[in-house]
């Protein structure tokens, strides 16, 4: 039987994908008090996300009354227009 048919066929996986691990607003709201430091390390220290290894990614849903120094890969426009607006700082790592 040629090789071509012994083996599975169990179609494309892409070693090569970026996964973002989304955090909300609301959830950074929830999990820390003013003026803490925010890191993919904390958030995962704490439960938020469940792998610090991959690249995290700060969406604008929920509200931020607090000032957090967030770090991480990626914001979206809105989550740092709201961040900004609460008195607190982005970083982005990575870049």
């Amino acid at each position: 039987m040629p090789l071509h048919r012994r083996l599975p066929k169990r179609g494309f996986t892409n070693i090569f994908k970026k996964r973002w691990l989304e955090v909300s607003l609301g959830a950074l709201e929830r999990g820390f008090q003013a003026g803490e430091e925010v890191t993919p390390e904390l958030l995962h220290a704490r439960g938020i996300i469940k792998k610090a290894k991959h690249d995290v990614v700060v969406l604008g849903s929920g509200e931020l009354s607090k000032a957090l120094r967030i770090s991480a890969h990626r914001f979206t426009r809105s989550a740092r227009e709201k961040i900004e607006k609460a008195g607190g700082a982005v970083t982005e790592i990575g870049k």
